[in-house]
């Protein structure tokens, strides 16, 4: 499951069965830790969910900054709580690239609102099934 975890809401992916492509689930909108735990569990359970994987939002230059910190903590916490391992993945720009192909495709502004988080989640989860070797490719995420 990828996780785009902001401040106000947690875009949210999930993988097919053999690991090999993403889809946008939905966005959770962020309320206390015991909604968002609950909403991430209910997906969690409903898709079997193995592995979660967290955008970290690194600085251009690689470093991390507050966001990526609050990022690690969230992935932490998160996967304690759930009782599921976790993996962190350089979403460096993922919400831009999202923005782009959104607006390419001439899709207004509220709608772009509506789905950019949830689409920003497929992306990192895409890109994290794409760099694991074939023999790793067995479980979803």
């Amino acid at each position: 499951m990828g996780l785009d975890v902001g401040d106000k809401t947690v875009g949210v992916a999930v993988s097919d069965e053999l690991g090999f492509t993403a889809q946008g689930v939905t966005t959770v909108e962020r309320r206390s830790w015991a909604h968002d735990l609950a909403e991430l569990k209910a997906i969690a359970d409903e898709y079997q969910v193995h592995k979660l994987v967290v955008g970290l939002p690194l600085n251009m230059d690689g470093s991390e900054g507050p966001r990526a910190q609050l990022s690690r903590a969230f992935a932490e916490r998160a996967s304690a709580a759930l009782g599921i391992p976790h993996d962190l993945w350089d979403e460096r720009l993922s919400t831009a690239e999202v923005q782009r192909l959104l607006i390419a495709a001439d899709v207004s502004r509220k709608k772009r609102k509506q789905v950019v988080d949830k689409l920003a989640a497929q992306v990192i989860l895409q890109g994290y099934l794409d760099s694991r070797p074939a023999r790793e490719k067995d479980a979803p995420s």
